[in-house]
């Protein structure tokens, strides 16, 4: 297992592409309890744009996603399906106890932490946490599922 996962590796197992890839690295996982991953945010990114003008600040949703694909990311390394068929995607069922407690700026090194992970047939759970400087920015408890592209199986 490698100690830091960069984004060629990242890609082998999200299915995002641009612009909507929310991770640049992984610097620690263990296979089916935890992740820290981060985003370096710089004025570039298309959404700084229009949210706010004169005064960037990333959007809530993209951080509650940021961590979503954090999660996704490690649920995809551990779950054996995703390495036997590639149209196994996971897709975000739930947010809850969501909240932000910092806003997200140009700049920033936004980290991204999932924990407790938990899972029953093809339901995963998770806290989430981001953070930046050691200071946590949103935090929330994410419920996943393993899907198949297309549909459900």
């Amino acid at each position: 297992m490698p100690d830091v996962l960069k984004t060629e590796d990242i890609l082998r197992i999200l299915p995002h592409r641009y612009p909507f890839v929310l991770l640049d690295r992984v610097e620690e996982y263990h296979l089916g309890e935890y992740i820290r991953a981060y985003k370096n945010l710089t004025y570039n990114e298309a959404f700084f744009q229009g949210h706010f003008p004169g005064m960037p600040v990333m959007p809530g949703v993209l951080i509650i996603e940021a961590m979503a694909q954090a999660g996704a990311l490690l649920i995809g390394m551990s779950e054996e399906s995703f390495k036997s068929d590639p149209n196994v995607i996971c897709l975000i069922t739930g947010i809850e106890k969501a909240r932000f407690r910092h806003p997200v700026l140009p700049g920033d090194k936004l980290v991204l932490e999932c924990t407790d992970f938990r899972h029953r047939f093809k339901l995963w759970k998770m806290q989430a946490k981001a953070s930046v400087d050691g200071t946590t920015v949103a935090e929330a408890e994410l419920t996943a599922a393993v899907n198949y592209r297309g549909g459900l199986r």
